[in-house]
């Protein structure tokens, strides 16, 4: 044995086992072993593997296996206790020696092993282990799992071995353990698990009761969302375009969400478990502070079960008894737990199923869940929830989250949070909208309708007016109430303005629109940019979309804009927030320059004209010069190379403003004039020659996805040809065409042809 120090420690890094690790504790002598034991400070773990290897052989006493089990158990249960306590920091052998003692002696293959011998066996009697034995050997891999790195990506390139972790999950009794282990392995996977493989999948599923449901959607988060790309440059659509060129379509992903759709009466349960309710004791708050404290070290909602589990052991449930709203209430050894417990567990809970209903509504088969949430009442079953559950206290401590970021935040902001984008992706383009409110609500828009002389939109008609919300409230209402009372920086609000924005996203609907002004939304975004003093950008990027949505071709909106911003100097201060940051209130932009454009052709309407007379925000885009200054910046902040999901709206509203001039004869005056800006600016060719590299790219990007063509239709009212024909105008090679970029660009300075995929 090589590696050890004069005080006979092991360096273990130094120690290389044979090439058959498992066997290797089995070939050696116990004698020698127990020599060097003491010595090497291996804490008897090799003896144990050894006593394990031989009580555990077919035909052998697996009571005698189990005690071996146990007390290796209980060397290696302590230090990954220490692990998650302190903030499951990288594993080092030496922080961790038993764990790493153990894999490195083959204990992780020879426990593999054990569990496996029934499904492999050869006997015609099948050896049956118990489900204490079962329960502890996974325990001791999962200890191993987060001590000992390497362990996990080990276990998880056994394909046979993942499979048949799900088949232990149909024992009630070792759910708690196998779901945790199969979390932590299906996270490092390389390959995504096709659930399509997993025996039995529907009726494994179908066998759940509604708690072990909810923690199966943690294991199914990681088989249903596309794979994270990690870096910042993989994000570039240009990467992306090359990337899906590359993978198969439909991806695993997208197949195992089809596969999780065919099993009978999932998305049922799934909605009963979100809208389910926690009955509330008084007295709840007492534990408030405890709770945060245990946030710390509770980092999933299955550790919470096995406290949970502990509290009932000696009560004889049934087999087919579900964790439901009755369970809760009617056991009496849960009612020793305190109820502020039970409420973060049902809202640990309900954060994995509404991550899962979230990722399915952004999916390929979006119209089929958007039918069977509708049918299975999500969204009033939520409202419902929304005062006692959802947003029932004031959560001072939380950070931004976006759409791509983890969440480790405690489990409260977890589910607003998580709320929120549900209602986004249930709310964006989609007619199904009108169910947030309540038919009270729904009355108010046809009477909005009436009043404006302006037929219904055809979604509010045909309104299934049985599945909306109930109550006095509709839960965007709500949403709106809650909204207003956040503080300036608070992460919340970037959510919550996403959701409200995705309501009036997609057709622009006058009703709508006045719907939200009447309750005030338009001079609280104003208070928030101008008055609050709010520094977080990405909160300021969700005012300016929502704003750009409510305000667009809305003359009552720009009406209101500018009662509110009545003096000079909250004007300018309007201004500096949009030009601080162009990719944040491009869209804003957009809003101003196509609401103006159509203002313009209404001067017929002393309303309207009204209001151009005296509106500062109209008056100040009317400039030319004004809105050459911002087409100048958006070309110029991008190119193909940095384009992303984030700021390729520059590039469309620049684009808007371009369609816009040619509809009045004036793209030749316009493109003339970033001609003149280059030379001013000393570097001639620079900007026109990315405009043309960009366009090329649009062309490239937007002609084969049917969503985004449609969403830049509806955002703008131009039809999708006029866009497409002012692009292939602009791109025109022709050097005599007034209206070709090419035209602007001195030979010299010529740079029309690089191929920016090779790049």
């Amino acid at each position: 044995l090589k590696g050890t120090t004069a005080a006979g420690e092991i360096h273990l890094n130094h120690f290389v086992p044979l090439s058959l690790p498992m066997m290797f504790p089995f070939q050696i002598p116990r004698a020698l072993l127990q020599e060097r034991d003491k010595r090497a400070r291996w804490h008897g773990i090799p003896i144990l593997l050894q006593k394990l290897y031989e009580s555990s052989h077919p035909n052998s006493d697996l009571s005698q296996t189990h005690g071996v089990v146990k007390e290796l158990a209980s060397l290696l249960s302590m230090e990954a206790m220490t692990f998650v306590t302190e903030d499951r920091k990288t594993a080092q052998e030496s922080t961790f020696p038993n764990t790493y003692t153990f894999d490195l002696f083959g204990g992780v293959d020879l426990l593999v092993e054990i569990l496996m011998r029934p499904t492999v066996s050869m006997q015609k009697k099948k050896p049956k282990l118990s489900d204490d034995l079962v329960k502890d050997c996974l325990s001791v891999l999962y200890n191993c799992c987060i001590c000992t790195e390497g362990v996990t990506k080990s276990l998880a390139s056994r394909n046979d071995f993942v499979l048949f972790l799900f088949t232990l999950m149909t024992n009630k009794k070792t759910f708690l353990q196998t779901a945790t282990l199969i979390e932590d392995i299906l996270g490092v996977r390389k390959e995504m698990i096709q659930l399509e493989e997993i025996p039995n999948l529907s009726s494994l599923v179908q066998s759940f009761d509604q708690q072990q449901l909810a923690n199966f959607c943690r294991i199914l988060s990681v088989t249903i969302s596309e794979p994270d790309l990690g870096h910042d440059d993989k994000h570039t659509l240009l990467a992306k375009n090359i990337q899906q060129k590359k993978n198969p379509i439909p991806s695993c992903a997208e197949l195992n969400q089809v596969t999780l759709l065919n099993i009978p009466g999932f998305i049922e349960r799934l909605c009963k478990l979100a809208t389910r309710k926690v009955s509330e004791a008084t007295g709840a708050s007492s534990f408030l502070q405890e709770l945060e404290d245990w946030y710390t070290w509770l980092d999933n909602a299955l550790v919470l079960d096995a406290l949970m589990q502990m509290a009932t052991e000696d009560a004889d449930h049934s087999s087919t008894e579900s964790s439901d709203e009755s369970t809760l209430a009617t056991s009496p050894l849960r009612h020793r737990l305190p109820q502020s417990m039970k409420i973060v567990h049902e809202i640990m809970y309900k954060v994995e199923v509404l991550y899962v209903l979230c990722v399915l509504l952004m999916g390929r088969q979006r119209s089929q869940v958007h039918k069977m949430l509708a049918e299975f009442r999500l969204i009033p079953g939520l409202n419902n929830l929304f005062d006692k559950l959802i947003w029932r206290r004031h959560t001072t401590s939380h950070i931004l989250h976006r759409e791509n970021q983890s969440c480790d935040c405690s489990p409260e902001i977890s589910f607003k949070i998580q709320f929120l984008r549900l209602l986004q992706s249930f709310s964006d383009h989609h007619e199904n909208k009108y169910l947030l409110l309540n038919n009270q609500e729904l009355n108010e828009l046809s009477a909005i309708c009436v009043k404006a002389s302006i037929p219904e939109v055809e979604a509010l008609a045909n309104t299934d007016r049985s599945l909306v919300c109930d109550g006095k409230k509709g839960l965007l209402t709500r949403l709106l109430t809650v909204m207003k009372k956040e503080p300036p920086d608070s992460s919340f609000r970037f959510w919550q303005a996403r959701a409200v924005e995705s309501f009036l996203r997609g057709a622009t609907s006058y009703a709508d629109q006045v719907f939200l002004l009447k309750r005030g939304l338009l001079e609280h975004i104003l208070f928030c940019i101008i008055d609050s003093g709010c520094k977080s950008r990405d909160v300021l990027q969700s005012y300016f979309d929502l704003l750009g949505e409510l305000m667009k071709f809305n003359i009552d909106a720009f009406k209101r804009f500018n009662r509110y911003v009545n003096t000079d100097e909250k004007f300018q201060i309007f201004l500096n927030q949009i030009n601080s940051s162009l990719v944040d209130s491009n869209m804003l932009v957009r809003c101003i320059v196509l609401s103006l454009d159509r203002f313009e052709s209404q001067t017929e309407d002393i309303k309207v004209v009204e209001v151009l007379s005296k509106c500062c925000l109209l008056s100040y885009m009317s400039h030319v010069e004004n809105r050459l200054s911002f087409l100048f910046r958006l070309i110029n902040i991008i190119n193909v190379q940095t384009l992303t999901q984030e700021n390729v709206s520059c590039l469309n509203t620049s684009l808007v403003v371009l369609m816009l001039a040619r509809r009045r004869g004036k793209l030749s005056f316009y493109l003339n004039a970033l001609r003149e800006k280059e030379y001013t600016e000393r570097y001639p060719g620079c900007l026109l020659n990315n405009f043309h590299h960009l366009l090329r790219f649009w062309q490239r990007h937007y002609l084969n996805k049917d969503k985004d063509s449609s969403c830049l239709e509806n955002s703008s009212c131009i039809s999708f040809n006029y866009w497409k024909e002012t692009v292939s105008v602009l791109l025109i090679k022709d050097r005599t065409s007034p209206c070709a970029i090419a035209s602007y660009i001195d030979e010299v300075y010529m740079d029309l042809d690089r191929d920016f995929l090779e790049d």
